[in-house]
């Protein structure tokens, strides 16, 4: 007689969703201890079909007038939605501890209320005398803000039946758990089920829901990547803790552009719109300076001026010192490299200290051009005018590569007060700028030291 064989059950981690054949006291994949237990049995094949919620309908025929964005207040915010947040849409916004994330929320609720429209604001990491005291700070206090305390996923829906808002934040989805789900808050099981529920109900009642995500050590959203699915918007909210700058990025957007950024300072009284960041990169010199030159890099959609600075030294090792701050240090190097090969210039003995200003983190490849010219400047101790910016992308032939929408990065330094520009030969757009700005195409690296006198370091 043939052997049957019986299925293993399967068992499954609560916190992680890792699986394995066999039981085991600690999970293989997030380390925790007691969440393995046996998965429940699939039932593939048993769902019949039942009544459908709404009528399916000719897309022409649906109306699109409940689902237009309403701005939200906050311009550098409607900027990266493209617009304003809408209806029914939910938005998952992630960030670093103390990057902000609750200030701005309590920010955008506050504008809402102003409007004359509900806004519910769901705290599941602090009290509500906590944000009440920060909402005073900030000035967000008003009449149609609610604020709820709340940890329990019942509770979050019973105070969305009881005030009805137009506009819910709940900070933080990894705080709220369900007691009809396996698992601690913040697990695998219980996101999936939290997010679920609050992403139907904003959905049947047409409220705007902003939710509040945990990020992990390497910068990604905590919990499962299913979390990222569901939702329709995804914003990163970054920054440097020595730095007040913050900038809002969009990862994910299904009603707008992922390439915008908005910009934000963080000040002692909330956090305020920077709609201009240009000059948060720019140093001003009263006389000119030797080892810096001034770039313009595209953030999204929005070109902005960073200034890159150079510092040479006689080394007093036998390996001199390469050192890097807020620029990509392989990039560094290669530049440091083509300069010598190309351009003759000595540098095998010398230590060279490069940074950008404000804290900008310059990683596109049209710094390069920008790089070299400070790299010179500093070695050759003559300073390149003040009203000159450098754009374009170095390769390791020496050759000055095009870069994308130079154009928009020409008269944004037209704008600031720059007369001088060198930029890639053959790069498209360039008619369009005013006569008033002087510039000068460039092949090759070697062109672009003729804007400095360097000719005898050869």
């Amino acid at each position: 007689m043939a052997s049957t064989k019986t299925a293993r059950p399967a068992y499954v981690c609560a916190d992680c969703g890792w699986t394995t054949s066999k039981w085991v006291g600690r999970c293989g994949e997030c380390q925790a201890w007691g969440t393995v237990d046996v998965a429940a049995p699939a039932r593939a094949g048993r769902t019949q079909a039942a009544p459908v919620t709404t009528p399916a309908v000719p897309i022409s025929q649906v109306a699109v007038e409940t689902a237009r964005s309403v701005g939200s207040g906050i311009g550098e915010l409607d900027r990266v939605l493209g617009g304003g947040v809408v209806p029914g849409g939910v938005l998952l916004l992630a960030g670093e501890p103390g990057v902000g994330k609750s200030t701005l929320l309590l920010e955008v609720a506050a504008r809402w209320a102003r409007a004359g429209r509900r806004t519910l604001y769901v705290t599941g990491e602090e009290s509500a005398a906590q944000v009440r005291l920060r909402a005073e700070r900030t000035g967000a206090v008003d009449d149609n803000l609610y604020l709820a305390a709340e940890t329990d996923l019942g509770g979050v829906l019973t105070h969305i039946e009881t005030v009805r808002p137009s506009l819910l934040i709940v900070d933080s989805v990894q705080t709220i758990g369900s007691a009809d789900v396996d698992g601690v808050p913040g697990g695998v099981t219980q996101v999936r089920e939290v997010a679920s529920a609050v992403i139907q109900r904003a959905k049947r009642d047409s409220i705007a829901t902003l939710l509040v995500g945990h990020v992990t050590k390497d910068g990604s959203v905590a919990g499962p990547r299913v979390l990222e699915h569901l939702v329709d918007v995804v914003l990163q909210f970054e920054g440097d803790r020595t730095s007040r700058l913050r900038l809002l990025r969009a990862v994910k957007n299904r009603f707008g552009p992922v390439d915008e950024i908005g910009c934000f300072d963080l000040v002692d009284d909330g956090i305020v719109e920077v709609p201009d960041p240009t000059g948060l990169f720019v140093s001003r010199h009263d006389q000119p300076v030797a080892g810096t030159c001034v770039t313009v890099t595209m953030e999204g959609r929005r070109p902005l001026l960073a200034e890159v600075q150079a510092l040479s030294v006689a080394s007093t090792t036998p390996s001199p010192r390469r050192t890097s701050s807020g620029l990509d240090s392989s990039r560094v190097a290669m530049i440091l490299a083509v300069l010598t090969k190309h351009c003759g210039i000595p540098l095998g003995q010398l230590d060279v200290y490069t940074a950008s200003v404000g804290g900008a983190r310059l990683i596109e490849p049209s710094v390069d051009l920008a790089l070299a010219v400070a790299t010179l400047s500093a070695v050759s101790g003559i300073a390149a005018t003040p009203d000159l910016v450098a754009i374009g992308e170095v390769g390791l032939a020496g050759e000055v590569r095009k870069v994308s929408n130079l154009a928009a990065r020409l008269r944004e330094a037209e704008r600031i007060g720059f007369k001088r520009a060198v930029v890639p030969a053959g790069s498209e757009g360039l008619d369009t700028i005013s006569s008033t700005m002087s510039i000068r195409a460039v092949h090759t690296i070697a062109e672009a030291v003729e804007c400095l006198d360097v000719s005898s370091l050869a």
